[in-house]
């Protein structure tokens, strides 16, 4: 049998862009290592940030510098004919348009295993006001939070009987009611999230009314969906998960930091943060959170892989439930390889398992 043709697919038209490229140096540097040269030939694609498709010729340009080209916004999109020799794709397409269903939707027509969810436990891990809905109705604890749209947001009242203009500047345009409504059921620090982005991009942290309405207003301008979370006084802990019918799960691990929180800037800026694996807690916590992760990753469908993130209370011993990453950062800053590393899966390994993965539910989706 000869080598597995497997396509890796980087970049894409999200405000991930740039992370995706260094998870795909990462993770092309992990099929040149121990026997995964002789199993597999990586062919990689490139879509740029107008969701045109390159070739592997430029795809491996882009991975050797490092750098994002400018797209030709002429250019009409077109996949390349080498898609058509692949085995199995290996998407590292971080946020929207990547690791939300849309590209794996794309897989399915194409009838070609691919790493990773499916597309309901893609869609619903993506956008996390359906992920927190499946995650109460699985009854697992989560801290407070308020779902807001768009049009809440730039379509309510104004003291001036106006409405706030798309982007508008929100600190000079009031929507009393809105505001009036979410410190009525959230207190003050809250946190304004996108409901469909990831690695941070767009989140604030609000003490004031003033804040609310900015960061509503700069979260509308991300994503039509938004959600309003309690913030809790709490230690930032995370389990990685992998697997298809019968995940396992990682030891635990945690994140410090000294900014105001994980922000976008601190997650990906080297020294801004630090993790420790395995996060010292005690067994009947990690125990308690090591459960939840398979139970979380079972809520949304997900597949083949998955870091679930927490927060624990160390004051009171509760864990809340913050949210699940189908499409886990994979540079040499994310916590996922690095949880496996330390649970005893280099990241060589590591590849190769989720190959296997994807083959295993693609067959089991033909049967």
């Amino acid at each position: 049998m000869g080598q597995i043709k497997v396509g890796l697919l980087f970049g894409g038209y999200s405000g991930e862009h740039e992370v995706s490229i260094i998870s795909a140096q990462a993770i092309a540097s992990a099929f040149t290592e121990e026997e995964n040269p002789q199993k597999y030939q990586i062919i990689p694609f490139y879509i740029d940030k107008k969701g045109n498709w390159h070739d592997s010729k430029i795809a491996q340009q882009v991975l050797n510098s490092g750098q994002s080209i400018d797209p030709d916004h002429t250019q009409r999109w077109n996949f390349p004919s080498q898609l058509a020799d692949i085995d199995v794709f290996f998407p590292i397409l971080h946020g929207p348009n990547g690791e939300d269903g849309t590209i794996q939707g794309l897989f399915k027509l194409m009838q070609v295993p691919h790493v990773g969810s499916s597309v309901l436990g893609s869609c619903v891990g993506m956008d996390k006001i359906a992920m927190k809905a499946a995650f109460k109705d699985a009854g697992l604890p989560q801290v407070d939070y308020v779902a807001v749209s768009r049009s809440q947001v730039w379509s309510s009242p104004c003291s001036d009987g106006h409405s706030l203009a798309p982007g508008g500047d929100a600190g000079s345009h009031l929507f009393p009611k809105l505001c009036d409504d979410l410190e009525a059921a959230i207190d003050y620090p809250c946190f304004v999230k996108p409901a469909n982005l990831g690695s941070s991009v767009g989140i604030a942290k609000v003490r004031s009314r003033q804040e609310l309405e900015a960061a509503l207003d700069n979260a509308a301008g991300y994503d039509r969906r938004i959600v309003v979370e309690a913030g809790v006084v709490a230690r930032e802990v995370e389990c990685a998960v992998l697997g298809n019918e019968n995940p396992q799960v990682s030891v635990v691990g945690e994140i410090s930091f000294t900014s105001d929180f994980y922000d976008y800037e601190t997650k990906y800026t080297e020294g801004r943060s630090q993790l420790h694996i395995p996060a010292q807690l005690p067994q009947e916590i990690v125990e308690q959170i090591q459960t939840m992760a398979i139970e979380a990753f079972q809520a949304v469908d997900a597949s083949g892989l998955s870091r679930v993130d927490f927060f624990y209370v160390e004051a009171t011993g509760e864990i809340f439930l913050n949210e699940i990453n189908t499409l886990p950062g994979f540079t040499a800053l994310s916590m996922y390889p690095q949880l496996w590393a330390a649970s005893g899966i280099k990241f060589p390994e590591l590849v190769d398992q989720l190959i296997g993965f994807a083959q295993e539910r693609f067959q089991e989706s033909e049967n």
